[in-house]
């Protein structure tokens, strides 16, 4: 293991117009994002700028110099790194949307708790996706107990869930549910054909703990969801990735250990294009104290990297960590990298730098990050105070000016804002 040099913790004083940014023009009702004249302007640590415009609109997923964002009742796009927003289109349950994804062909798919959507290019029109199940029937979202709790079907914690493979843009991503929304069936999702068909990868099994009672969360004795043929439950998908080298996925799951079965499992899974056929193996399930309650899984020069956030009963085993993924399941061949100290699910690696961030209801940091330039060599943390407390998750690959985008969330999992980082 590489000798880690001694972090920083820092707070950086910045006024909360100049950490802000951003302004609106009613006029042209027309919103216009204020970019600094030089980079160097923008607040800093050692190693990353960082700003948080305006929560209005939300910006909720980055491609490269396009950005998608929201208000109570619109849906708008950019063209130009969210500085400004010409494209813009009514949507009225728009304060409900839970997930979005630009394609690089410039069409959106998002989605609010139980339903997904389609956009053309430029918001011109959009239409509702009916998933396909494994055997190719509609999937349609249960009939809730609670109309206001209908669960999260298509919510995630991941921002980069998109891969070229073979010459085609894939979509692939699982939904984190059964904490707010109301209680959720738990699925892998996909699509080969930039969002006009959506379809099922893998179900998972009826979870007892977790039904549909009306409640926000989900709990016991209420309507069995999921699929009654799979023995495997979980409470949520935390993290699913593409290694290019082994054409696999990976997924892993949370969170507990209950009496009727373990929740945190790590699956691999092979997709063949011609059959249009998924095959998916359990490869690990272990209990919440263990480095297997992770998210963030990452693949570097063929390696895996991942971040723990696991919890329960003391001791903890928790880190960023790096194997081969022929070794995830023997710890002994595990390069612990860092070791945060604290439960953490969050984390994006791209052009060779670690990005991953603390919880604020499970850390003593404001808003904490945790930041590797070198892959791994040297380890630096921040808290960025002046911004105030939140969890950071759903960390987007960066656009084309540089920034990652990330949610900012309150407790554990309510949206609230959102920010962006570029790396020195």
């Amino acid at each position: 293991m590489t000798k880690q040099k001694q972090f920083n913790r820092r707070q950086f004083i910045g006024t909360s117009a100049v950490a802000a940014g951003g302004f609106m023009l009613p006029a042209s009702n027309v919103f216009v994002s204020f970019k600094f004249a030089r980079m160097d302007d923008n607040p800093s640590t050692d190693h990353f700028w960082y700003r948080k415009p305006p929560k209005v609109p939300y910006i909720d997923s980055q491609n490269k110099n396009m950005a998608f964002s929201f208000t109570d009742n619109e849906i708008l796009l950019s063209n130009d790194n969210s500085h400004t927003w010409h494209y813009r289109k009514n949507f009225s349950d728009a304060k409900n949307i839970t997930f979005s994804h630009i394609f690089n062909n410039g069409e959106v798919l998002f989605a609010t708790r139980e339903r997904l959507y389609l956009c053309t290019k430029k918001l011109k029109s959009y239409n509702e996706i009916i998933v396909k199940d494994t055997d190719n029937s509609d999937y349609l979202p249960h009939t809730p107990k609670n109309p206001d709790n209908p669960g999260w079907y298509f919510h995630t914690l991941t921002g980069n869930d998109s891969w070229i493979i073979n010459g085609k843009e894939m979509l692939v991503w699982g939904n984190y549910g059964n904490v707010i929304g109301g209680a959720t069936p738990l699925n892998i999702y996909y699509s080969v054909d930039n969002g006009r068909t959506v379809k099922i990868a893998y179900s998972f099994g009826e979870n007892p703990y977790f039904s549909d009672n009306g409640s926000s969360g989900g709990g016991a004795g209420g309507t069995l969801l999921g699929n009654s043929n799979n023995p495997i439950i979980c409470r949520h998908i935390h993290s699913v990735a593409y290694n290019p080298a082994e054409d696999a996925f990976y997924a892993c799951t949370g969170d507990g250990n209950r009496p009727k079965g373990w929740e945190c499992h790590w699956l691999r899974g092979k997709y063949d294009a011609a059959k249009d056929d998924w095959s998916w193996q359990v490869i690990i399930t272990e209990s919440l104290n263990s480095r297997y309650k992770a998210g963030g899984i990452n693949f570097v020069d063929g390696q895996m990297y991942w971040i723990s956030d696991a919890n329960g009963p003391e001791p903890y085993d928790r880190g960023i960590f790096r194997c081969h993924p022929a070794d995830i399941a023997n710890p002994k061949s595990h390069t612990l990298l860092f070791n945060p100290k604290y439960e953490s699910g969050t984390m994006i690696i791209e052009d060779r730098v670690i990005l991953a961030t603390h919880v604020a209801v499970a850390s003593p940091f404001t808003l904490g990050f945790i930041i590797s330039p070198d892959l791994g060599k040297s380890w630096f943390e921040y808290d960025i105070k002046e911004f105030g407390s939140f969890s950071p998750s759903r960390i987007h690959k960066k656009n084309a000016e540089g920034w990652f985008r990330l949610d900012l969330r309150t407790g554990w999992i309510d949206r609230s804002e959102y920010m962006f980082i570029k790396p020195k």
